[in-house]
């Protein structure tokens, strides 16, 4: 017989890039870097576990190969595949926002 998926594939979710999103107002790459640090210094106290919070920075800032590897290794459960909505096996809800997955279409280059 063959692999009709199991229930563990479920939970595991294939992740994906985001899809192309604006900000509200141009922005340049040090302003997006300053919002993701903000975040990243912030994010443990809106709850849940540190070390899950680490792995999530890791995977945001990973190819997706990568951050593939490390949400499965970690057992987060990833809810929406651009990672914007995950939680731990604890039942922890962890949201991130999409600037700290990807850039803006509205990016202003730095020359």
């Amino acid at each position: 017989m063959g692999c009709s998926g199991s229930k563990e594939n479920d939970a595991a979710k294939q992740i994906r890039k985001p899809k192309p999103w604006k900000h509200s107002e141009p922005i340049t790459r040090a302003q997006l870097v300053q919002m993701r640090d903000e975040f990243w210094d912030t994010a443990p106290h809106y709850g849940g576990r540190k070390e899950i919070w680490d792995a999530l920075r890791a995977a945001a800032e990973s190819d997706i190969s990568l951050a593939q590897a490390i949400v499965d290794s970690a057992g987060i459960i990833v809810q929406a595949p651009d990672l914007t909505i995950c939680y731990d096996e604890r039942g922890a809800k962890y949201e991130l926002p999409k600037y700290v997955l990807s850039e803006p279409t509205n990016l202003i280059r730095d020359n």
